[in-house]
């Protein structure tokens, strides 16, 4: 069970951009996917997604492989994309009802669920808003709601910080802590550690495609020689390893 990458080679025009990683993330658990730009972070997240076809390897979810088995595999994940994708001429209420109807969800049973997150936000208010009348900040909550209105097993979340008010990000921190005890998968990829690190215990350094380490943030500041939360200096060294 879980999410398993197994050596996967992937990138664009068959021409290599993440080369041979391996991953597991298990029910209950959320990790953190951390590097550079370029160093392959989207393209990984692409892949789990389908977006990108492999070059080789082989990714599975809760035993269904996205490459036998791909609806039911996309049925078992949400997405919370860095740069909120909205239909323009549909309200919030009807991007909601075209969750539900995605999902194959109960609407009688989830709509509270949804009204609930919507308080949260506070978009309660908003149902019949056109995303032309949403800031940035509001729609990366109507992405949210969405995204943790459905039943995935795995939420991928990228880059989800920047933009979002103080309270937004403390409320999406809690519901991706609720997530885990729910026994449900994350993954997560931020340059924000100092936020992070509320909600993640486990990071993954991607490197030029490459997994360069696996472990605690603690394990990462150890291994950099890192001191006092200083984590610009772990980007620093990035680059300075990536350019080796």
């Amino acid at each position: 069970m879980g999410l398993i990458i197994k050596n996967l080679v992937g990138g664009y025009q068959n021409v290599p951009v993440i080369k041979g990683i391996n991953l597991e993330i298990q029910p209950g658990e959320a990790v953190g996917l951390i590097g550079l730009n370029g160093a392959g972070k989207s393209t990984t997240i692409k892949h789990v997604l389908g977006l990108l076809r492999p070059i080789s390897g082989e990714i599975s979810l809760n035993e269904l492989t996205l490459k036998e088995q791909p609806t039911q595999f996309k049925q078992q994940v949400a997405v919370i994309p860095e740069t909120p994708v909205l239909y323009p001429e549909l309200t919030l209420k009807e991007h909601l009802e075209l969750t539900i109807l995605a999902y194959g969800l109960d609407r009688g049973h989830v709509w509270p669920h949804a009204l609930e997150l919507l308080k949260l936000f506070r978009l309660d208010d908003k149902l019949g808003w056109l995303p032309i009348h949403f800031s940035k900040g509001m729609k990366q909550k109507v992405m949210i709601v969405n995204a943790f209105l459905t039943d995935a097993q795995l939420l991928i979340i990228d880059e989800p910080f920047t933009g979002l008010d103080p309270l937004a990000v403390a409320n999406l921190i809690d519901l991706i802590n609720s997530a885990k005890r729910a026994g449900k998968m994350v993954l997560l990829t931020t340059h924000v550690l100092q936020t992070a690190r509320r909600a993640l215990e486990r990071y993954v350094v991607l490197n030029n495609g490459l997994i360069v380490l696996d472990g605690s943030l603690d394990s990462i500041k150890q291994h950099y020689e890192i001191a006092d939360d200083n984590f610009g200096e772990l980007y620093q060294k990035l680059a300075v390893e990536q350019s080796k």
